[in-house]
Order: C-alpha cells, then sequence, then structure tokens
C-alpha cells in the first residue's frame, strides 16, 4: 500500500490535492491511503510515523513552520520518502537539493493538476512500484499481503517469518523453505543476503561489514560469500533511483 501525507495551510489546494492523487491511484488500481495537514505542526506532531509515508507533498510558505523546515525534520526520520514542494515560489530550488525534494511543483491553477499527475508518474516509475499481493497461509491463519510491505523473510528450523513495513510488534511465520520465496519473489527487488534471510532491497539503507542496515531499524547478517553480490545489488538498487 502507498501511504502519501498532503500538507497545505490553504484548504483549497489540500482538497484539489487530494482528490487528483486519489483519482490517479484509483485510475491505475492502486491500494493507496491519504493523510492531509493543515499546517506543518499538526504534520511533525506524527513523529516517527512520519517515516510511514512514501510520498509527502509539502507546501513551503505555511506559517509556524515552513516546508522546507519540515523536509528536513522529515529526512531524520527517513531517506526513502518522496518529497514534492508544492508553492507560488521558485527561489527555493538550492534548499530542495539539500533535502533531496524530488520536484518542485507551481501553484498554477492552470497547470498544477497537469503538474501533479506527471509528478506521480515519475515518482510510480522511480519507485518500481508494482502492486501485487499473495496469500499465505500463516501459522496465525491465512492473509493477503502486499510484497511491497516485506521488509525482510527470515528463515529458521524449516520455519519462515515474516517482518512488515510498519508493523514492528507484527510478524506472520509459516513452514516453508527460503529458496522456495528466494525464486518466487525474482521480480520484487529481493536479495539474498545470507541463507538465512531474504531482503527487500527498497527498505535496505547500508551495507557494510558484513551487515545490512535497514530502515526500519533492524539489522541482518551478510554471509561472506554472498557480500559482494549484495552489495552491487544494493549499489545497482540505489543508482536507478
Amino acid at each position: 500500500m502507498l501511504k502519501i501525507a498532503i500538507c497545505d495551510d490553504e484548504e483549497y489546494f489540500l482538497v484539489q490535492e487530494k482528490e487528483w492523487i486519489s483519482q490517479y491511484m484509483n485510475c491505475l488500481g492502486y491500494e493507496f491511503h491519504i493523510d492531509t495537514f493543515v499546517s506543518g505542526v499538526d504534520f511533525m506532531a506524527v513523529g516517527d510515523k512520519i517515516s510511514k509515508y512514501d510520498i509527502i507533498f509539502l507546501d513551503i510558505n505555511m506559517e509556524g513552520m515552513d516546508g522546507l523546515e519540515i523536509a528536513r525534520k522529515v529526512r531524520e526520520y527517513t531517506s526513502e520518502a518522496y518529497i514534492v514542494f508544492v508553492t507560488a515560489f521558485i527561489t527555493y530550488s538550492l534548499e530542495g537539493y539539500k533535502v533531496d525534494a524530488v520536484r518542485y511543483i507551481l501553484k498554477d491553477n492552470d497547470s498544477l493538476e497537469k503538474a501533479v499527475i506527471e509528478c506521480l508518474d515519475a515518482i510510480i516509475d522511480k519507485m518500481h512500484y508494482v502492486e501485487n499481493q499473495y496469500t499465505f497461509d500463516f501459522q496465525e491463519g491465512r492473509k493477503t499481503l502486499f510484497i511491497d510491505e516485506i521488509v525482510y523473510i527470515e528463515s529458521n528450523l524449516h520455519k519462515l517469518r515474516f517482518h512488515l513495513a510498519g508493523q514492528k510488534s507484527q510478524q506472520y511465520t509459516m513452514y516453508g523453505r527460503l529458496d522456495y520465496m528466494d525464486e518466487m519473489l525474482p521480480d520484487f527487488n529481493f536479495c539474498r543476503v545470507h541463507k538465512s534471510y531474504l531482503v527487500n532491497l527498497k527498505y535496505m539503507e547500508k551495507v557494510e561489514r558484513y551487515q545490512a542496515r535497514l530502515s526500519t531499524g533492524d539489522t541482518v547478517s551478510i554471509s561472506q560469500p554472498k557480500y559482494n553480490d549484495v552489495r552491487e545489488k544494493f549499489i545497482c538498487y540505489k543508482g536507478e533511483i
């Protein structure tokens, strides 16, 4: 599921952006959720849960806390989110590069909708986003998961444990072989880093000293024979983004 946040203190633009984004996602059949915020203070009150958002649309000129300040705070929580500035001014481009903003969109009523749609097209393409889901027979019961939400799969004594994004306390287990899951997920950017771990590259933040650090805060071991291959795949994936 794609999680999107919109923060704008002008109600007209807040409503319009949500409507356009919703129409776009519905047309493409994507599972999504949008949260809206009328001020930077309200948005920052979310705290570390900000890291759950995949795409964040920010107005720059807001009272109390402007979009640039918010973006800097966002980067303290996550490097994964795609930040889009929606503004009436174009004088902040240098600051935007510092927070790795993917695009500036001008609040021009004649072209704003088109610009938002083009921006979403570009982001979805960069994310390699594939809306696929599988149903698994877990010990906890049958459950359908979006593949994109699986952070990594851990194998121990013929049992597989699924670790999910945004659900640190929620894990699912089933009997099976990690080799089978590796063969099942070749098109979803999963990487076999160890005989016991299959990791989604989307959540991999750093590779060093035979360990992979994930954006969830978890760290998984990389076996020595696989280290160079894992590092190459990680660099290739991040380079494409």
